[in-house]
């Protein structure tokens, strides 16, 4: 709250009197951007513009910037495994508590839902505006290089929020200013626009960002860059040019059977800037594959290697690759395009190093992506020289992906011996065996899988909620994976730099000799022994297509707990199939291996008292599968609703948006498809 008492804030919808009845348009209303600052909060809003701005100097404009870091950017949070479990609820991850999308009825329509929050784009919006017109107006001082450095951050992190939302509601409003206190005007801007007119505007601000910024402008890559910009923008591409190619004639793209933005009176003569939806999905892939492209011909030959092993003890050979994100510092690590600093010192800590001490707070890996990572020789495991065992977890890690091998906890390795001598007392020296029967959250494995992506293996970083790894927010991998993708689906070949690419990656991970190449993979892939994998599947329908399948299966071997798999499942619109086959989520072989043994009175009687699944389902254990009884919507696996590829509006912002304050259809906004415009209902497909 260095500064907020001096900026003031004009949300969009502040300012009303009481007689307004739109008081929380767009959940714009009196909530101010520096929630922690409660002082400022009870300061009324003014309701437009000052003419004398906060903003006079470049250091104003820097702390403008530097507040958007933490209110906008991920990172760490406390208590968690931080960045690292941000694949939950994939066939990457799971924990013990499932999530309501994977089942009926459980997700429902609301009169509210926190994740229709507009706060950050209203206050970068007022912030923004506010900058560019002191700066036209002569009165900001210092220099003009640097203001623009911290402009185009500001613009980045618009985009930034924008896709997020972007990928929650697909349709939406696009607001580029604070709205004076105008009922008329507030009204209209609630209006949304088609989701690919949406990711047009975000690469717009994203292009505007990297005209602003400097290379090299901050050499720590703490600060955003042209070059992190540029790899966002190949992602917000390939969302959308993946979205459009996948979903075409759905209802969830402008002008599909079913469009519900159709039925506005705004939209109903839309029309694609390119013509058509296969022309627009072109243009966004090619878009994506052109900043891609210069972001992976800049760093490919400065990726980290994976030498396939990690220190055990002092003195060690360190693993470049591994250390990516055993970390407390990344600057040195030129791949890294952006990642967020922690310091115990200034109390700006996580729990990182707790957790993968731990069983990474209940969150582990699937069966489906331990099996799906290839052999050493780059061979899917049913086709391989090597034999795969999953006998014990041993097994699994031996002979694999030397990704699997590094980050694959196995019991007996050394989880800590640095600092040995540091009071610090959240640690486990020896890996043991994997807790599964208890389902303690600090201590208990949630799958019997857990990895250690991000460890330091240092006992001065393991004080509980004091951690202070290092979170890595873009790294330029990536952009190779990107490219890769999208010149793919452009070219349906190998041709420009998709195989030079892919070759880098292979290595960069660590494989060598023919495994380097990934046509050993793409001839060794059955597809019909995929199935378990989510990503090789779009609208419902296996793809035949091995060389796409095995572009997506690096990608989620690589990006591994990065957060970007919920993503691409979504785009890639690989949830269809299981409407008809739900999924059972599964991790290690627990019965009739050694890994029986390993646990004494287990109970998978399936009730309630239950804390294994039972090996009638599975010899597999099955974490959302203990609890047979009515009460666990998981019991039968996980399922899907078409309507559950984006989130309902929230229907309160209906009544407040609608010219008699009570009649939904009234209202300029329209609800996403297959969601009712009720409250507490289903949907309705």
């Amino acid at each position: 709250c260095r500064f907020a008492s001096k900026i003031p804030l004009n949300p969009i919808g502040c300012g009303f009197e009481v007689k307004f009845k739109h008081i929380a348009l767009m959940s714009l209303a009196l909530a101010a951007s520096f929630s922690s600052c409660s002082d400022y909060l009870e300061q009324e809003p003014p309701s437009s513009l000052p003419s004398d701005g906060f903003f006079t100097s470049e250091a104003k404009v820097k702390a403008a910037a530097d507040q958007f870091y933490g209110d906008v950017m991920p990172g760490h949070a406390n208590w968690s495994y931080g960045l690292y479990a941000g694949d939950v609820n994939t066939d990457n991850q799971i924990n013990w508590n499932g999530d309501g999308k994977f089942a009926t009825g459980l997700w429902k329509t609301a009169n509210d839902n926190g994740n229709w929050s507009w706060n950050n784009i209203r206050n970068i919006n007022y912030q923004l505006n506010s900058i560019l017109e002191a700066q036209k107006a002569g009165k900001i001082s210092g220099s003009e290089a640097i203001i623009n450095q911290y402009i185009g951050e500001i613009y980045f992190m618009r985009a930034y929020c924008y896709f997020d939302m972007l990928q929650k509601w697909g349709d939406l409003p696009i607001v580029t200013e604070a709205f004076p206190d105008n009922e008329e005007i507030l009204v209209a801007a609630n209006k949304r626009q088609p989701c690919n007119e949406v990711a047009r505007f975000i690469m717009e601000d994203l292009d505007k960002a990297i005209s602003l910024m400097q290379d090299g402008f901050d050499k720590n890559h703490t600060r955003i860059s042209p070059d992190a910009a540029r790899l966002f923008k190949s992602r917000v591409a390939l969302y959308e040019g993946s979205w459009l190619t996948y979903f075409a004639g759905t209802a969830f793209v402008p002008n599909g059977e079913g469009w519900p933005g159709k039925a506005k009176e705004y939209n109903a003569n839309y029309q694609y800037p390119t013509g058509s939806v296969d022309a627009e999905a072109k243009y966004f892939l090619q878009e994506s594959a052109k900043a891609a492209e210069m972001v992976a011909d800049k760093y490919k030959d400065q990726l980290m290697v994976n030498t396939g092993t990690i220190p055990q003890k002092e003195g060690d050979p360190q693993n470049p690759y591994f250390n990516i994100w055993g970390t407390t510092d990344m600057s040195g690590t030129p791949e890294v395009i952006l990642w967020r600093q922690y310091s115990k010192e200034l109390g700006v800590v996580n729990n990182v190093e707790v957790g993968v001490q731990h069983g990474d707070f209940g969150v582990g890996l699937t069966r489906s992506m331990v099996e799906g990572y290839v052999m050493k020789d780059g061979k899917p495991i049913y086709n391989s020289a090597y034999t795969y065992s999953d006998q014990t977890i041993a097994d699994v890690a031996t002979n694999r992906d030397p990704r699997l091998t590094i980050f694959l906890k196995v019991p007996g390795q050394k989880n800590v011996f640095k600092n040995m001598s540091a009071p610090e007392d959240h640690y486990v020296i020896d890996e043991p065996y994997p807790t599964i029967t208890t389902r303690n959250a600090e201590n208990d494995y949630s799958t019997g899988y857990a990895i250690r992506k991000g460890g330091t293996f240092d006992k001065a970083n393991t004080g509980n909620g004091n951690c202070y790894n290092a979170a890595e927010i873009f790294r330029a991998t990536e952009a190779l994976l990107n490219y890769m993708e999208a010149e793919y689906m452009l070219t349906n070949s190998l041709s420009g730099k998709v195989l030079e690419y892919w070759k880098d990656v292979r290595k960069a991970a660590g494989f060598t000799g023919d495994a380097v190449n990934p046509q050993v993979t793409i001839d060794a892939t059955e597809m019909s022994k995929e199935t378990a994998d989510w990503g090789s599947y779009s609208a419902g329908k296996q793809l035949t297509d091995k060389i796409l399948y095995n572009i997506r299966r690096e990608r989620r071997c690589e990006l591994i707990s990065e957060g970007l798999r919920g993503m691409d499942l979504q785009r890639w619109r690989s949830y269809d199939q299981l409407m008809t086959t739900p999924a059972h989520m599964e991790g290690i072989h627990l019965w009739n291996t050694p890994m029986q043994s390993w646990y004494n009175n287990l109970n998978a009687d399936g009730s309630s008292n239950a804390n294994v699944s039972s090996s009638s389902l599975s010899e597999y254990y099955r974490p959302l599968e203990v609890n047979m009884t009515a009460t666990n919507s998981y019991k039968d696996g996980f399922t899907w609703h078409m309507a559950h590829y984006l989130q309902p509006l929230p229907i309160k912002q209906f009544l407040l948006t609608a010219s008699d304050y009570a009649s939904v259809e009234k209202s300029p906004l329209y609800q996403n498809p297959y969601w009712p415009t009720s409250a507490g209902q289903s949907a309705e497909k």
